[in-house]
């Protein structure tokens, strides 16, 4: 039972990391990921730096919240983004672990 567990793990980490790395590998999101370390902002915020229309916004910030990276509060016609911490400790841990391996493969190498 202990491995199917792990198995299950691994396999939520990798369907999260593949949501994080995708969600990354736009360059306006990481962008607005870079804008939202300073704090909290709303949508028209995020939006002032960015040559792109409101709803094209919206999409890169859906991209951002499924991946787990950001999360969105409405109230009223304002849309708040806030830094989601655990996906970034998600995606540190695995880094962290392959570049342990990659160092011990280099050093054996």
């Amino acid at each position: 039972m202990r491995g199917t567990l792990g198995y299950s793990r691994m396999v939520l980490n990798c369907v999260a990391l593949d949501r994080i790395f995708h969600a990354l590998s736009d360059p306006t999101r990481r962008f607005i990921v870079d804008d939202l370390s300073d704090g909290e902002a709303s949508a028209t915020q995020l939006l002032e730096p960015h040559p792109m229309e409101l709803p094209t916004l919206l999409k890169h910030l859906k991209v951002l919240e499924r991946a787990g990276l950001i999360r969105t509060q409405k109230i009223g016609r304002v849309r708040t983004c806030y830094i989601e911490p655990q996906a970034f400790r998600t995606l540190d841990e695995w880094v962290t672990f392959r570049r342990r391996v990659w160092d011990h493969r280099l050093r054996r190498g």
